[in-house]
């Protein structure tokens, strides 16, 4: 339904008086979502997207998938406090491999166009770029808030950075779209290429800016902060980590990630706020959806049934506080920053008395490094470990 192609999931609709008229038509329109494949996992973050963009797709209009395989070499500075490290077109195109094998968990891509934004952008010359640029002003782009606050905290601004915006308008003005899709950190670069296919004598175009989901530990959800839920995660994995969610992310996870009716959904909301129902009860029914989405019905209901099983034989707490661990990272230094000791020397005389296992496996050394698994300190805390 129109209404819900320009509601569910979504942060805002620029301009919507736009929007409205142009899908009130009933006629396809033209829509796209650019990703830049600066790595090879996909995350449930990323699902939000994607999965507005099949709405569009199942209610027939023409979708296109635009690959940033010159973007990428660059690096999107939204949302980043330091310069991204830009790739090479090789790693780029490897990236998508993956990325695509992905994205088809969400996206059909027998009916869908696909395209790579370095065929035409690297046909610009010198004199294309500085009568882009002659669109925008200085102040426009210091305006943006991650140069904001990288300029109060002295830490350097790639001039590159600021030619982003123009390469990802110029996406539009070459697909000659009627809408551009993608998450709210967006909505800078996607306005560029409104203004610029005004620039160019193209159609008129509207943007629609999908919501951020938090990840793990509350934080907005990132590779970076070691809090995903990816899509390849194994079942048990996936089920685990979305019961670990905060309580206030059930019914946005519900709205984002899944296709349980927004009245269902609405509903959820009420009860919370009652406290009507049990958040865990609500968590499950998520983590069995989720995981449906990704791995189907059956593994789904293992997943269930094993996350049970497990956590009331050995006593560990349903609501388990899960956190995702670079490889070699301290036992002890988890253990202060997820405040199951309340500093370093407490770790360590914990350890001492031996009080710290990792699935039931005693820690002895106090440079004892990470592993996947239950970590229980003392009698009542756990933590579940992803590397």
């Amino acid at each position: 339904m129109p209404n819900e192609l320009l509601t569910r999931a979504v942060e805002a609709v620029t301009p919507k008086a736009l929007a409205e008229e142009k899908l009130k038509t009933g006629l396809p329109i033209r829509i796209y979502l650019g990703i830049d494949p600066t790595g090879t996992k996909l995350h449930l973050g990323h699902s939000v997207p994607l999965r507005k963009l099949r709405a569009f797709q199942d209610a027939g209009h023409q979708v296109i998938f635009l690959i940033g395989s010159f973007t990428a070499m660059i690096g999107d500075p939204s949302g980043r406090d330091k310069q991204r490290e830009p790739l090479t077109t090789e790693q780029v195109l490897e990236n998508f491999k993956t990325y695509k094998e992905q994205a088809a968990k969400v996206l059909d891509f027998t009916n869908i166009e696909v395209v790579y934004n370095h065929q035409w952008l690297e046909k610009l010359m010198f004199v294309d770029i500085i009568n882009l640029a002659g669109n925008f002003t200085v102040q426009q782009i210091l305006e943006r808030d991650m140069f904001d606050k990288r300029l109060k905290e002295g830490k350097p601004i790639g001039l590159h950075e600021f030619l982003y915006p123009l390469m990802q308008g110029y996406d539009s003005v070459n697909l000659d779209v009627d809408c551009e899709l993608g998450g709210n950190d967006q909505l800078f670069n996607m306005l560029a290429g409104r203004t610029l296919q005004s620039t160019f004598g193209k159609r008129d175009k509207f943007v629609i800016t999908t919501k951020l989901i938090a990840g793990t530990d509350g934080q907005k959800m990132s590779k970076t902060y070691n809090n995903c839920i990816y899509l390849e995660d194994e079942p048990n994995d996936m089920y685990g980590k979305v019961l670990s969610i905060n309580d206030d992310l059930i019914t946005v996870y519900m709205e984002c990630c899944t296709g349980i009716p927004m009245s269902e959904v609405t509903e959820a909301a009420k009860a919370l706020k009652k406290g009507s129902v049990n958040p865990k009860d609500l968590k499950m029914r998520l983590a069995r959806e989720i995981v449906t989405i990704y791995h189907g019905a059956d593994a789904a209901a293992v997943a269930e049934s094993e996350f049970q099983k497990v956590h009331k034989d050995k006593g560990i707490p349903a609501d388990i506080i899960i956190r995702n661990v670079k490889k070699g990272d301290l036992v002890i230094d988890i253990m202060v920053e997820c405040k199951m000791a309340p500093s370093k020397t407490e770790a360590k005389r914990l350890i001492e008395q031996g009080g710290v296992t990792i699935d039931g496996k005693a820690i002895t050394a106090q440079d004892a490094k990470a592993e996947a698994g239950i970590l229980k300190v003392g009698k009542r805390k756990f933590l579940k470990i992803f590397l």
